[in-house]
């Protein structure tokens, strides 16, 4: 019995140890193919405010690197302002375009405006398989709530390959090959909220609680007033002085009439 248990555990663990390895495998293709995908992640989505845009590259290729990435901005919401951070051995160029129509923003026409953000690496700065680099720019004013914002972006190699982040993501569909990267703008954000005033902020002078404080505290300087020992004036100095010459006196008649009643 004891032979017959231990060759059916032994049977059961290379089916344990494969079944494992599958599931190991599946999680780590689940993972690649999520993280494997040109996206940005902006920093605020609030309509009419201004916005950090991080692009998430990475390298794709076993065996070129990843050399430019180009990403297009929009034109039928174009932004009025865009500007690129800096990053070590990587070259940004910001190219301005007229749009195909001109766009009213902040009530102001705009006929002209930034359409591509283009980076180039120099020859040690490249990224190379199993890399990845994030690219940010500074753009506003983000366009009204409910707009989709769609920012194409194309990747270069250096053996000439040109990947386009471009497919357009259908809500409730399989997600495409290559999904252009994109988000979607919220609710303006409140710009006119004040700061409820301090709780132990003192009452403006004139207000209806300027009074009783001013009460109390003619009130707590009369009932400190009274209290106050009176000083010494000369006159009563004088008083002082002639009541105890009196009290002696009369103490020294005393002891005199007392001496001559004695036998």
């Amino acid at each position: 019995m004891t032979t017959s248990t231990s060759g059916a555990v032994k049977s059961r663990a290379p089916k344990t140890v494969t079944v494992a390895a599958a599931a190991a495998g599946l999680m780590v293709l689940g993972v690649g193919s999520a993280s494997a995908h040109v996206h940005v992640d902006p920093a605020s989505t609030s309509a009419g405010g201004f916005s950090q845009l991080t692009f998430r590259v990475p390298n794709e290729s076993a065996t070129a690197k990843t050399t430019k990435v180009a990403v297009t901005l929009p034109a039928a919401t174009p932004f009025t302002s865009v500007s690129v951070k800096p990053m070590d051995g990587w070259t940004a160029k910001i190219t301005e375009a007229a749009l195909p129509a001109p766009v009213t923003v902040e009530e102001a026409k705009v006929t002209k405006a930034a359409a591509t953000v283009t980076w180039t690496a120099d020859a040690t700065h490249q990224l190379g398989p199993h890399e990845y680099q994030t690219f940010s720019i500074s753009v506003g004013r983000l366009p009204e709530a409910g707009t989709t914002v769609a920012l194409p972006a194309a990747q270069t190699y250096s053996d000439g390959t040109v990947v386009n982040w471009n497919q357009p993501v259908t809500s409730g569909q399989p997600e495409s090959e290559h999904p252009v990267p994109s988000f979607v703008t919220t609710a303006a954000a409140d710009e006119h909220s004040h700061a409820a005033p301090a709780a132990s902020a003192a009452p403006a002078a004139g207000s209806p609680t300027a009074a009783p404080a001013a009460g109390r505290t003619t009130a707590a300087t009369s009932a400190a007033a009274s209290t106050t020992p009176v000083a010494a004036t000369p006159d009563n100095t004088f008083g002082i002085v002639g009541l105890g010459a009196g009290l002696l006196g009369l103490a020294a008649g005393t002891a005199a009439l007392v001496r001559t009643r004695k036998p």
